[in-house]
């Protein structure tokens, strides 16, 4: 396997080809092939998809890329965001794990655990622990995947109003409440 952290990342077999670019690496037919996959799953229209992608993604955002053959099948975002320590002021950053999104057609057939562990690896080797949130039906999902599972009262969304589960990858201790912000 080539690993060189923030420009490319693959791991391949004769069957599936992992990989992981910056957002400033990607070119504009890998944006297009996003976005058509995540319109499969959020249909707001390939327009709405792509003013999205235009409006949120930052420069050193990684995507993580599962083709099979040469047909993009499974795809998730990893943002570099910001988080605080409450009492510390002084602001880190922090993985966001956001958008998994994997073709309706290769579901069930263990291709997500697949490629979350693929960007266990990244997140690992990237030095900086990832948070997501999500909803209570994929917690589990989670769980299998060696997240754990935030406890209510040791973290707070800033810029996000919506009641959620926090879960994290990679190495945080929570001792004090921890803020994150998932949109800077």
């Amino acid at each position: 396997m080539l690993f060189v952290f923030m420009t490319s990342s693959i791991k391949e077999n004769s069957k599936y080809i992992l990989k992981s670019i910056i957002s400033d690496k990607l070119t504009n037919k890998e944006i297009k092939e996003i976005c058509l996959l995540k319109d499969k799953q959020w249909k707001f229209g390939i327009k709405s998809q792509l003013k999205w992608f235009k409006n949120n993604i930052k420069k050193y955002d990684l995507h993580n890329f599962f083709y099979i053959k040469s047909k993009l099948v499974g795809y998730t975002l990893l943002r570099k965001r910001t988080f605080e320590i409450k009492n510390f002021n002084k602001k880190t950053k922090y993985l966001l794990f956001d958008t998994l999104v994997l073709d309706k057609k290769y579901r069930g057939m263990n291709f997500s655990n697949l490629l979350m562990s693929f960007n266990n690896m990244i997140i690992e080797q990237s030095g900086f622990f990832s948070f997501l949130i999500c909803e209570d039906k994929l917690v589990n999902f989670y769980k299998k995947n060696n997240w754990k599972k935030l406890n209510k009262n040791f973290f707070k969304i800033i810029d996000y109003p919506f009641p959620v589960n926090g879960m994290i990858f990679n190495k945080l201790n929570l001792y004090k409440k921890c803020f994150f912000y998932i949109n800077k």
